[in-house]
């Protein structure tokens, strides 16, 4: 059965759609038809069945003129409202029928928001078959848009504050003998006030009544702040220390640009958007609330394997995402390592290199081609999960000392210890391997072409910068719909002039890349001015 392609000719001849525009229409909703979109529409209708009210708006008319809208610009509910009334296209769409945008409204918070990634996976696997796109190389990155919110109504967390209420009452039941049966909590509960208040009505007698009226008097005022306290923790969550009161679920993040004034601005409400780019398609974008990267690596890896039920051959990212977790989290799915790690630029350029190379046999090379071995030390553990200590002997002549021992107060010493997490190392060698080879160079030339680029094409071509809806769910259906209009855009492009965009590809004779010899001297300079910033004062 159709459901997109169906239509009625309903047009004048003096109102005729071009011919040009017509076929794309048609190759639209074909396009449409064909991704099996229908399904989760059908779905929607026989749950809604009977329920009374004015007669439906067709809803596969509405879902066709969302994604168009999307796809061309038109991505505001009252820029759509109005492409329905004066827009030949959406007319034809609609089959000339009126909408407002609060009906547009409704069946996106009703039908795509609940739906969004099935949505998403569908129309991508359409797009991935009428393009023969194949899951080989992957490119992640991210980037940050501004929430709607106003960036001067936001709430820290109120740790501090809470640690220092909590002193403050334990300290006052101390004072006056209410301290038997509690234990001291560093962040002290409603319900722990709470109890004071009732054990202190309990035992009135104990005081005189203005003891009583003024201890009772500063437990309540404790335990409204506590209240108050609490709710913004519950707000923020475990993992987040700031939330707006126009929008609970944006976070404040460092952007690059300022919404307001232009003046650069290091606190705005903001989320965090991933996407995962293959063949300048985007197949998975993951919405968070994270200020950095790379706690947003495996789960939009993750998504990207439950929507396609397959993981990419190779994944390849800058340095915001190298960490040990994202390491082996590529390595256990057999996925090809191509993920700079943080001290990436500095052993490619010799200019700020790691002190130390782990070798097959677990043993260390520092900068001097010196082996360290591993060591145990007394009254002493390593801060860091996983990392064991290395001990290198005969520094005392070593031309890269004062570079290796920056961090080290009293440097005139004859041996230098490293603290080294083994398998992290393991894991960043070989990602060094990978992009310095022939196919590593290929990968992050695209990298900066594929994922990049659809960023680029998202703000500055179609000035889509901030984010209109509210809610961490309902920015990440926006985010889904912009995204997916990009999509459809390129399969137009292609439709057009039947050719699929080429990217960047090695030369026949491109050798691998080596790292730049670290310069002595240079290194020497540059450790002995940190080392003497570091330790000023001392």
């Amino acid at each position: 059965m159709s459901y997109f392609t169906t239509r009625k000719m309903f047009l004048t001849p003096s109102f005729e759609l071009n011919v040009e525009e017509e076929e794309k229409l048609l190759k639209f909703l074909l396009f449409l038809e064909n991704s099996n979109v229908s399904s989760i529409i059908n779905k929607y209708i026989e749950n809604n069945k009977g329920k009374g009210g004015r007669p439906n708006v067709n809803y596969y008319n509405l879902f066709a003129t969302i994604i168009y809208g999307f796809t061309f610009g038109r991505d505001t509910l009252r820029d759509l409202e109005d492409s329905c009334l004066y827009d030949l296209r959406y007319i034809f769409l609609m089959e000339q029928t009126k909408v407002s945008y609060s009906t547009f409204s409704h069946f996106i918070n009703k039908v795509i928001v609940p739906n969004e990634k099935e949505i998403f996976s569908l129309l991508n696997l359409q797009i991935k078959k009428e393009l023969n796109i194949n899951f080989d190389d992957a490119f992640i990155d991210g980037t940050k848009f501004e929430a709607n919110a106003n960036k001067y109504k936001f709430v820290w967390k109120p740790i501090t504050f809470h640690k220092k209420i909590s002193l403050t009452f334990f300290d006052l039941l101390k004072s006056n003998n209410l301290c038997q049966s509690y234990r001291f909590e560093e962040f002290v509960s409603s319900k722990t006030v709470s109890s004071s208040i009732t054990e202190l009505s309990i035992n009135k007698d104990l005081y005189t009544q203005k003891q009583y009226d003024n201890l009772l008097k500063a437990l309540t005022s404790i335990l409204l702040k506590v209240l108050e306290y609490e709710e913004k923790e519950r707000i923020c969550g475990p993992d987040r220390n700031s939330y707006y009161k126009t929008d609970h679920d944006a976070t404040a993040m460092a952007l690059k640009t300022d919404y307001y004034s232009g003046l650069g601005s290091r606190m705005h409400a903001a989320y965090n958007t991933q996407i995962l780019v293959i063949k300048g398609i985007v197949f998975s974008y993951y919405v968070s609330q994270s200020r950095s990267d790379f706690t947003d690596f495996i789960p939009i890896l993750d998504d990207f394997y439950k929507n396609y039920n397959i993981y990419p051959k190779n994944v390849c990212a800058d340095a915001g995402y190298g960490s040990l977790y994202n390491y082996e989290y590529l390595n256990k799915n057999n996925i090809g390592n191509y993920v700079k790690h943080q001290s990436w630029e500095g052993n490619v350029s010799g200019s700020f290199p790691d002190c130390y190379r782990l070798n097959e046999d677990d043993t260390i090379t520092c900068l001097n081609n010196k082996i360290g071995y591993p060591v145990t030390l007394e009254n002493r553990h390593p801060k860091k999960a996983k990392a064991i200590f290395y001990r290198v002997d005969d520094c005392i002549d070593c031309p890269f000392k004062s570079y290796c021992m920056k961090y080290t107060k009293n440097i005139d010493v004859d041996n230098k210890i490293f603290e080294v997490i083994p398998i992290f190392m393991k894991h960043k060698q070989q990602a060094e391997k990978n992009l310095l080879s022939v196919k590593g160079i290929e990968m992050r030339v695209n990298r900066s072409v594929q994922v990049e680029g659809v960023f680029g094409n998202e703000k500055q071509n179609r000035g889509y910068t901030r984010i209109r809806r509210r809610g961490l769910s309902k920015s990440s259906t926006e985010m889904m719909l912009v995204i997916l209009g990009l999509n459809i855009k390129k399969l137009f492009n292609f439709y057009s002039t039947n050719k699929f965009p080429k990217f960047w590809t090695p030369p026949e004779n491109l050798i691998s890349q080596e790292f730049k010899k670290p310069s002595a001297k240079r290194l020497s300079k540059k450790g002995t001015r940190i080392h003497n910033k570091q330790y000023k004062q001392a």
